[in-house]
C-alpha cells in the first residue's frame, strides 16, 4: 500500500512538473520583448539613417538577398546583399504603428508598420505624398538584422516608389 501511495505522489509530482514546463513553454516569455524591441530600433534606426544621411543604411540585407515586393506596383525584385544603395536628394520618412511578431526567439522576426513622408531619389521623381504599408522578414546575422524579405504596398490617397527594377 505504502509503495501505491508513493508511486502515486511521485506520479502528480512529475505531472505538475510536466504541466508547469509546458505552461512555461507556451507562455510569452519576456526575452520574447527583446528581439521585438531590437527589430522595432532597426526599422527606426534604418530610416533615420537614411533621413539624416540621404542614403540607405549600409549592410541591411541578408547575405541570402531579399526577394521584394515594392510599392511601386512592379513585379518581385531581388535585392543582392551587396546591391547598390539609394541616395536621395531629400528624404523625410517616418515609420507609424510598428508591430513586430518574433518567430523564432533572437533569430527570426516580421515587422509590420506604415511608413509616411516624402523623398526623391536622385535621378528619380519626387514622392511628396509616401504613405505605404510594409510587411519585412527580418533574419539575426552575426548579431545584425537584416532585411530577408520585404512587402510595401501604396495606401489609398497615398502614393508608392516610382521605381519598379533595380536596373
Amino acid at each position: 500500500m505504502k509503495k501505491h501511495l508513493l508511486q502515486g505522489g511521485v506520479c502528480r509530482v512529475v505531472s505538475c512538473a510536466l504541466t508547469m514546463a509546458l505552461i512555461l513553454a507556451l507562455a510569452p516569455a519576456q526575452v520574447s520583448a527583446d528581439t521585438a524591441d531590437e527589430v522595432r530600433a532597426t526599422v527606426i534606426a534604418n530610416l533615420e539613417y537614411a533621413n539624416k544621411n540621404l542614403r540607405d543604411a549600409p549592410d541591411t540585407i541578408s547575405k541570402d538577398g531579399a526577394p521584394e515586393f515594392w510599392s511601386s506596383g512592379g513585379l518581385m525584385q531581388w535585392v543582392p546583399a551587396d546591391g547598390a544603395i539609394t541616395e536621395y536628394e531629400y528624404q523625410s520618412l517616418s515609420p507609424k504603428h510598428i508591430k513586430v511578431i518574433t518567430l523564432v526567439e533572437g533569430q527570426a522576426a516580421v515587422a509590420m508598420f506604415y511608413s509616411e513622408g516624402r523623398f526623391k531619389a536622385k535621378g528619380g521623381e519626387a514622392v511628396n505624398n509616401y504613405l505605404t504599408r510594409a510587411t519585412i522578414v527580418y533574419v539575426n546575422e552575426d548579431g545584425k538584422w537584416k532585411v530577408r524579405a520585404a512587402h510595401w504596398s501604396p495606401i489609398a490617397g497615398g502614393a508608392g516608389t516610382n521605381q519598379n527594377s533595380l536596373d
